[in-house]
């Protein structure tokens, strides 16, 4: 597949699309490899990545939970909510914890969109390897100071979301790329 339609191609797949099916270490080694290639200013390379699989993963799963749990007001409450993330265990490969060590002497946005070009970069990988897939998911509870804890995280690091690694279960629908035209979001000068 060329990069071209890889980038065409590339979707989100949700957990509920995943087979269950383990993916193979070479396969997440090479994606966090690639992901170490996105661009940085000043090649502060902030991304930060805590891979969960097995039985940390099921506790990962457990603590989300906890915290859907916690956080969430009896108005807005929803038990299927705890159920898809109980699913989960049986449904994805890899959890992984996107975090990122904030360098302070550029601007936070700097170092947030570097992060998220080291996880397009994964998707993109992924992506190309037309079997396996990602989902990139940013629950409040996930970018708060407990969830932190729970990761173990230092001073100065932050997770800016989780990003579900599994295999496309077999005839899970993918839906179409859609997009307006490019040529109404660019305006040539000069």
């Amino acid at each position: 597949m060329s990069i071209v339609e890889t980038i065409q191609n590339r979707r989100s797949i949700f957990p509920k699309q995943m087979s269950g099916e383990q993916v193979p270490q070479e396969v997440i080694d090479k994606m966090l490899e690639l992901a170490n290639w996105a661009p940085t200013h000043r090649n502060t390379e902030p991304w930060r990545f805590k891979v969960y699989s097995g039985d940390a993963m099921n506790s990962m799963l457990d603590f989300c939970k906890q915290c859907y749990i916690r956080d969430t007001p009896a108005e807005k409450f929803n038990s299927s909510k705890l159920e898809k993330i109980e699913k989960r265990k049986e449904q994805v490969s890899h959890i992984v914890a996107i975090c990122m060590d904030r360098n302070e002497i550029l601007p936070e946005f700097e170092e947030i969109a570097a992060t998220a070009m080291a996880v397009q970069n994964m998707w993109l990988y992924l992506a190309s390897t037309e079997k396996y897939v990602g989902y990139w998911s940013t629950p409040g509870y996930a970018l708060g100071d407990e969830f932190s804890a729970f990761l173990h995280l230092p001073d100065g690091e932050r997770c800016l979301g989780l990003f579900y690694i599994g295999t496309i279960a077999e005839g899970a629908l993918v839906a179409e790329g859609r997009r307006g035209d490019w040529r109404e979001k660019v305006k040539f000068e000069g």
